[in-house]
Formats: structure tokens, sequence, C-alpha cells
């Protein structure tokens, strides 16, 4: 009976890091069907200039007239030798409207440049407030791009039931999972640390970093 108990407390850690292994590679397929949608897609150049790649695979959204939404998911950034390791974030926030119904929605967000990576750092933001964020261009190139686009921070796009969109994502609260994180990493770690390439990636990263690789040409 005592080595049954041990086995499971051993197992535990184990059980949690392959969660955060399939939140990751979970992510990576919502990139690549994202960027490769047929019409509407996330322009292949903005991917090229962005300094850090958030997805959001699922994030739940539920509402009639308040609407609300969280969700977890990933996040990297640029480093001089590549991609960061994942953070692993959530996603918080609510927001007035005309809702109705609930439903599962896919979230990519683009941060453009080195001020919205810097906020990143934090304990938390909120898009909107903290930074300038706007709904992305669509398209298999930014030539749609405005100049308030060109200025945004932050570029955001969703995908529900089939259908894709650019999304502001503004008045939603970013904040690393503490967690998750310790649980991927085997220890307390900093967003500075995964985000500046201070942290060793695990092998299910591999996958994002495929897709992001992919599109550098």
């Amino acid at each position: 009976m005592k080595y049954a108990i041990l086995s499971v407390l051993l197992a535990l850690p184990l059980a949690a890091q392959s969660n955060q292994e399939k939140l990751i590679r979970s992510s990576a397929d919502v990139l690549k069907d994202m960027v490769n949608a047929r019409d509407n897609s996330i322009p292949r150049d903005l991917i090229q200039k962005a300094r850090c790649v958030g997805v959001i695979p699922n994030e739940k959204r539920a509402g009639f007239i308040f609407g609300g939404n969280y969700g977890k998911g990933v996040l990297v950034c640029r480093t001089s030798s590549g991609w960061s390791a994942p953070e692993i974030i959530r996603i918080e926030g609510g927001s007035w409207g005309l809702q109705i119904g609930a439903g599962e929605t896919d979230a990519v967000f683009l941060v453009m440049n080195q001020d919205g990576e810097r906020k990143l750092m934090q304990d938390k933001f909120t898009i909107g407030a903290g930074a300038e964020a706007m709904a992305g261009p669509v398209g298999r190139s930014a030539s749609a791009e405005t100049d308030a686009q060109m200025r945004a921070e932050i570029l955001g796009y969703s995908r529900s039931r089939g259908a894709f969109a650019g999304l502001t994502l503004n008045g939603s609260t970013l904040r690393p999972d503490s967690g998750d994180n310790k649980a991927l990493y085997g220890r307390d770690v900093t967003p500075e640390e995964i985000l500046h390439g201070q942290v060793q990636p695990p092998a299910a990263a591999q996958a994002i970093y495929s897709e992001l690789n992919s599109y550098a040409g």
C-alpha cells in the first residue's frame, strides 16, 4: 500500500507536465490552421515581423448582454538565438455587447514591437489599457494594414466555428500561469527568464517552433 501511494505521488508531476505539453501542441495546431486558412488568414509577413506570438486554443466565451472570456495558452518571444521557451499564460476579461449563446474560440495575438514585449514581462496587464491593440488585418499578406494597425502594439485574431476574423482582445487581462510554468520547468520561473531565452524549452515546444520558423522566408 505504501509503495502504491508513493508511485501515485511520483506520477503527479509527470501527469501535470503532460497537460502543459498538450497545451503547447494544441497551440501549434491552432497557429498552423489560422495561418494556412485559404482566404482569411493571419498574414505571414506579420508573423515574420512579430516580436512575440501568443496562442489561446479553445478560449471559452459565454454571455447574454454581458459577455466574458477566459482561457489558457502559450506565449513565445524572439531572442538572439531563435524563439524563447513557451510561457503558459491565462487570459481573462469581460466585454459588453449584445452577445447570445456560448462557444469556444481560438485566439492568436501578435506583439509587434519592443514596448509591447516589455509589457508582457509584468505580472499582469490589460490589453487596450496597458498596450495599444487592434483587430489584425487578414489575408495572405498585410497589404490591407491601416496606419492605425501599423502603430498597434498587439494585433489579434480569432476563429470560431470556422469563422475567422480580426479580434481586438481589448479589456482582456493577460497574466503568467505560475503554477503551470513551475510544473513545466520544474521550478519557479519568471516571465523574463522564459521569454528572454534563459530557460531550456521542453521537447513539445518544437511543434510551435516548426510552425513559426516555416514563415521566416
